[in-house]
């Protein structure tokens, strides 16, 4: 029963940190966003002053590079949090040999 209970005790810690991370890399991801936005909206304005000359394939290029940012973002978010998974499942492991 007190082993039962340490064990959810470790794993509402393990979530607990997750959640930060989590959390971080949210907040991380909006404040990009926002970023990104802001250049969209930059590029927007510069391109309405400048000559109209081929518009889409400039819009394209920005939609690409966009595009390859969030996919870089995902992976990145991806393997952050299997790596992150991967030290918990660790401490885990390290925690279970030395309780034995």
């Amino acid at each position: 029963m007190l082993s039962q209970l340490q064990e959810l005790r470790k794993e509402e810690e393990t979530l607990l940190r997750l959640k930060a991370a989590l959390h971080d890399q949210l907040n991380r991801l909006k404040v990009e966003e926002m970023a990104l936005q802001s250049m969209i909206n930059s590029r927007g304005v510069d391109e309405m002053l400048s000559s109209q000359s081929a518009p889409e394939q400039s819009q394209d290029q920005m939609l690409v590079h966009v595009d390859n940012e969030a996919s870089i973002n995902k992976t990145a978010l991806e393997l952050s949090t299997r790596s992150h998974a991967l030290e918990e499942e660790e401490e885990e492991e390290e925690e279970e040999e030395s309780d034995s």
